[in-house]
């Protein structure tokens, strides 16, 4: 919208949703749960580029669904029960949040191109602007904050 001296308020059709976009998936972590998460992810960074006129380049693209695989992969890993995939995103940023049953929060390990595995937290790290991890009621949360290139 543009507003004008006078007051009057003439619609641009460029306006910005007030609220981020907001989705929720619960995976029971059979198989095949990994993939549908991917595939949540992918679906809901299309609804982003339609409704937030998001700008999300080939690469920052891979990097989110290489986050949310690598969050989705530690729960379902790691806990002993269903987890919850939560996705919040605006033009300029996307957070990846995983919710699972198991308490004991991640650890980073130190880098050691020697050791097979246990790198995922540590891509979560590099690709994210900002990673947390904090006990909730039934469990863990664990958030990334990846930033949107234009």
């Amino acid at each position: 919208m543009t507003d004008h001296p006078d007051e009057a308020v003439i619609p641009t059709g460029f306006d910005v949703p007030v609220e981020p976009l907001r989705r929720a998936a619960h995976y029971t972590g059979e198989p095949g749960c990994i993939a549908q998460a991917r595939t949540f992810a992918e679906l809901f960074l299309d609804q982003l580029r339609n409704e937030w006129c998001a700008l999300i380049d080939d690469r920052t693209d891979g990097d989110l669904l290489l986050v949310v695989s690598e969050l989705v992969t530690n729960a379902d890993r790691h806990s002993n029960g269903p987890y919850i995939l939560e996705m919040e995103g605006t033009d300029t940023e996307v957070t990846v949040s995983v919710y699972d049953s198991s308490a004991a929060l991640p650890r980073r390990f130190p880098r050691d191109p020697e050791r097979v595995g246990r790198h995922g937290l540590e891509i979560v790290h590099a690709l994210a602007a900002r990673v947390t991890a904090e006990r909730v009621p039934v469990g863990k949360r664990v958030c990334a904050q990846v930033s949107i290139a234009h």
